[in-house]
């Protein structure tokens, strides 16, 4: 098992110790797929991963997904931390990408483990990282065109893509009728080549042409 202690150096301080806590924190290891908090629920604990990964997004009420940030071993889950600091119900919904192994730490422990500087710093760190990335991602829906997101979101997978329309659009945080109308376009200007479930990129430069007002 991946030593918990090299990924997240601040457990080494933390009281209760981590070997104090006995079984009832894991380690847990979950299949892809799997939804490890949902939104508007309670929080049922702090996750911290040793393998796998953690897709965190919002979803709208008319059944639109936008991906927030996603959590790898050593990283922590801004989602669950401001739960926990606000004794709220959640913010987002998590669901593991590929088989995880993960800790989940209890609540109260949690609480006990925010009084030690270390982990308080590894947390609030955290919260300084992902807001970064949020503005980023608030950038890129609010001022740059879809067409643009589309084109950068199609590159750097290869020439042939196995992807529905619907998974693009829960990328982008878009309806799928809107990503299916703009990759008609892109194929009547011959960029890519459209078949069920299959997007084939014809012509890469011009949609690195298009995509390249987007910051890095």
């Amino acid at each position: 098992m991946t030593d918990p202690f090299a990924l997240y150096p601040a457990l080494a301080h933390v009281v209760p110790a981590l070997a104090e806590l006995g079984p009832t924190v894991g380690p847990l290891s979950v299949p892809a797929g799997s939804v490890l908090f949902d939104e508007n629920a309670p929080c049922q604990g702090f996750p911290l991963l040793l393998a796998g990964e953690i897709k965190v997004s919002r979803h709208s009420s008319d059944g639109r997904s936008l991906e927030l940030y996603r959590v790898v071993p050593g990283e922590l889950c801004l989602v669950s931390s401001a739960c926990l600091f606000r004794s709220q119900p959640l913010s987002a919904h998590g669901v593991t990408t590929k088989a995880t192994t993960l800790l989940m730490i209890a609540p109260p422990v949690f609480n006990q483990w925010l009084e030690t500087p270390a982990f308080r710093n590894e947390v609030l760190g955290l919260f300084a990282e992902r807001m970064a990335d949020l503005t980023g991602l608030i950038d890129a829906v609010a001022f740059h065109r879809l067409d643009q997101r589309l084109a950068a979101a199609l590159l750097g997978r290869g020439q042939q893509l196995t992807i529905t329309h619907q998974a693009l659009a829960d990328e982008l945080g878009t309806v799928r009728e809107i990503v299916s109308r703009l990759l008609r376009r892109f194929e009547r200007e011959g960029w890519v080549t459209l078949s069920r479930e299959r997007i084939h990129i014809s012509d890469s430069a011009a949609l690195r042409a298009l995509a390249a007002t987007l910051p890095a």
